[in-house]
């Protein structure tokens, strides 16, 4: 396993990660390798990522007007 050091952090960030840390009962630490964790797993789930792979997938397909749809089922 790697070792990171992390300098120069601002004040304020230090003074609220040690917050989080001691409400959630974890070291600094711990604390920040779970939201380093969390940055990770954020970015896999992109949501920019999955709308581009869903447009590709839907790429070709006639999809229909959904507006004039939607106008079309309340004049009914």
């Amino acid at each position: 396993m790697r070792v990171m050091t992390i300098r120069n952090v601002p004040d304020e960030l230090y003074r609220s990660l040690a917050l989080r840390a001691e409400r959630n009962r974890r070291s600094l630490q711990q604390e920040a390798l779970l939201l380093l964790e969390r940055a990770q797993v954020l970015e896999r789930n992109d949501a920019i990522a999955k709308a581009r792979a869903m447009r590709q997938r839907l790429s070709g397909r006639q999809l229909g007007d959904t507006v004039r749809e939607l106008r079309e089922e309340r004049e009914r």
